[in-house]
């Protein structure tokens, strides 16, 4: 989206991302997602009176895993508590850090190659969730609401960037970069739509070369598309609002993603608003190199690295090629692409199927073996399927697994022969002789034309190139 002529928005984001570990933060309650509401507490997650929290130290190992993967500074950090009321947080506050974090400082590389800023990555724990019963789904207005305590004391890394961001397609490659990150280093699983990853963004807009304007922070955006519209539609919000005249006010906003549209929650809290103070309960976390150093040497390659792996294997890649590349990094794909690129079937066409079909369905990648992936890509390669009948194959692996060649047999998938290829053909140049003139006049698009109508004939029995190859043959 561009902006009306002088203005910029300027954007922080602040990525909140669950822990992959066994238990919670400080206590053996089971980490899971789904479980029955309320099944998953104890008296310390439950904030009940003499409990005492319990540092869970592969909560600290993922933690510096983040740290070291966006370039942070590992330092000693302190727990605090924030304190502040709300019904999902049954102690009343919540176990943060706050002026000395486990990770200062750092940055993550974009694929455009522009650089966002880290400021820190912080432990805490997160809080419960709340579901509110009414027309509006938010607590105004609800009718009751329900809370479910099983995430409470779930660990959590918060991600702070610097305020860096210059529009909304740059904060979802931010977002789309970082989880990878994430995913990559074991830390999460990414899952925005199960809330193990959400966002908040912090968004103000300025007439260029002048200091940042008032901020307003949307809460809990929970994907990429929700966080590129809410950033376009506050930062629009608050120009309209200071051309007619008005004052941006700090505050919290909601994000209505039927209505595509923010709205006020609270005015914007401060520091000393929470109230801050050691938590009295913990000792201080102090990281020794040697720990430092066995987190940072269990790191795999990162997304970047990946994806410079495989684009080095490409020959002048294409943007659409770059752009697969990023999709099929994102995914954990790169392994299964790089063992068909070791098979020699043709680049694009591994691109292709993998940020396409296998993207479309990834949640069952794991039914689909190496072979049978590349197996059925040389068949459409070799010309013994049709790039219908290919794709056709590749859903039936993803969501039954099997042979690529048994599942083409049973489907009658079998190659028009030249003979009749050129009879179809002949037909549909007889049949529409305006469109063959055109293209005999050189108009390549009428090329798709007769690929599409030959496909309908034969019910996608045909091969695209050899389609293209008879008509050029009869021009």
């Amino acid at each position: 989206m561009t902006l009306p002529d002088g203005w910029e928005m300027v954007v922080g984001l602040e990525v909140h991302t669950e822990l992959k570990t066994t238990t919670k933060m400080f206590c053996g309650c089971a980490n899971v997602f789904g479980a029955e509401p309320n099944t998953r507490v104890c008296a310390v997650c439950l904030g009940l009176p003499g409990s005492l929290p319990v540092l869970n130290v592969r909560a600290v190992e993922l933690a510096m895993a983040i740290g070291s993967a966006v370039h942070s500074t590992i330092s000693p950090s302190t727990f605090h508590r924030k304190n502040y009321f709300y019904p999902d947080m049954p102690k009343d506050f919540q176990i943060s850090q706050y002026d000395l974090p486990i990770n200062v400082g750092g940055y993550v590389d974009l694929p455009d190659g522009s650089r966002v800023s880290i400021e820190r990555a912080h432990l805490e724990e997160d809080t419960g969730k709340s579901t509110h019963l009414g027309a509006s789904g938010r607590i105004h207005g609800a009718e009751r609401s329900l809370v479910d305590y099983n995430r409470s004391g779930v660990p959590l890394v918060e991600i702070v960037s610097g305020p860096d961001i210059r529009s909304s397609a740059q904060a979802r490659l931010y977002a789309s970069e970082l989880r990878g990150i994430l995913i990559a280093t074991g830390a999460s699983d990414g899952r925005m739509e199960e809330g193990s990853m959400r966002i908040d963004a912090n968004v103000s807009v300025r007439h260029a070369n002048e200091p940042f304007g008032t901020r307003c922070e949307i809460k809990n955006l929970n994907s990429l598309r929700s966080l590129g519209r809410a950033i376009d539609f506050e930062a629009l919000r608050q120009i309209d609002l200071l051309n007619a005249g008005g004052v941006v006010r700090q505050e919290t906003r909601h994000w209505d993603e039927t209505l595509g549209a923010t709205s006020t929650m609270r005015t914007k809290e401060e520091a000393e608003d929470y109230r801050y103070f050691r938590e009295p309960d913990l000792v201080d976390l102090a990281p020794d190199l040697a720990w430092q150093e066995r987190v940072r040497d269990g790191l795999g390659p990162m997304p970047a690295e990946r994806r410079a792996a495989l684009a080095a294997r490409l020959n002048e890649p294409t943007s659409t090629q770059l752009d697969a590349l990023q999709v099929v990094v994102d995914l954990g794909f790169d392994v299964l692409v790089a063992a068909a690129l070791d098979a020699d079937v043709d680049a694009g066409l591994v691109l292709a199927r993998a940020a396409n079909e296998l993207a479309a369905d990834a949640e069952n990648i794991h039914s689909l073996t190496t072979d049978a992936f590349i197996t059925t890509l040389l068949m459409e390669q070799n010309g013994e399927l049709s790039a219908t009948q290919a794709k056709t194959v590749l859903l039936e692996l993803l969501a039954h697994g099997g042979d690529p060649r048994a599942i083409a047999n049973a489907k009658g998938f079998e190659q028009l022969s030249a003979d009749s290829l050129g009879d179809v053909v002949a037909a549909l140049i007889q049949a529409n002789p305006d469109e063959w003139s055109r293209f005999r006049e050189g108009d390549e698009k009428l090329a798709q034309f007769f690929i599409g109508q030959v496909m309908k004939v034969t019910k996608g029995q045909a091969n695209g190139k050899a389609v293209i190859a008879e008509l050029n043959s009869r021009r």
